[in-house]
């Protein structure tokens, strides 16, 4: 089955700010930054480069099972880098191909070298749900019609 639609049509339908940190913040202000925005992960940025990204994931096997500290961590030493991105432009059957072969959940879009978005395996899932909602429909509305028509 093919997939339609671009990654600009999932940031188009998607609402909030795109949440970030820095390399030097501590590892505990960006997890605080997650939970109060039920996110699970964040772009790096470092003079408005995108260096990485920092996921649960990266926390969880990272710090937790490392024995560190949240406080005493900092997000550069941690994180996944360096980013897999995508373009606005991209198809969401080319995301869904990225974050199986990099066993990644969440990948930054950047048009013309900024950040737009951020784009998450949950966004993915919703948008293949919808439109394959929208066909279904589709095909219920032509099969209730067709007995409308001799033949």
């Amino acid at each position: 089955m093919e997939i339609h639609g671009t990654v600009y049509d999932i940031l188009h339908n998607k609402s909030g700010d795109i949440c970030t940190t820095t390399p030097e913040d501590t590892v505990y202000d960006a997890i605080r930054q997650m939970g109060e925005r039920n996110i699970g992960a964040l772009v790096v940025l470092e003079n408005d480069r995108i260096v990485g990204v920092l996921s649960e994931r990266d926390y969880s096997r990272k710090v937790v099972l490392q024995g560190r500290t949240s406080r005493d961590t900092r997000v550069g030493e941690i994180i996944s880098s360096p980013a897999i991105t995508v373009q606005s432009k991209d198809g969401v059957e080319r995301c869904m191909q990225l974050m199986t072969e990099n066993r990644i959940r969440h990948l930054p879009v950047v048009d013309e070298g900024r950040l737009v978005g951020l784009v998450s395996i949950g966004d993915l899932v919703s948008w293949v749900m919808q439109t394959q909602r929208q066909t279904i429909q589709q095909l219920q509305g032509y099969i209730a019609g067709a007995g409308d028509y001799p033949g």
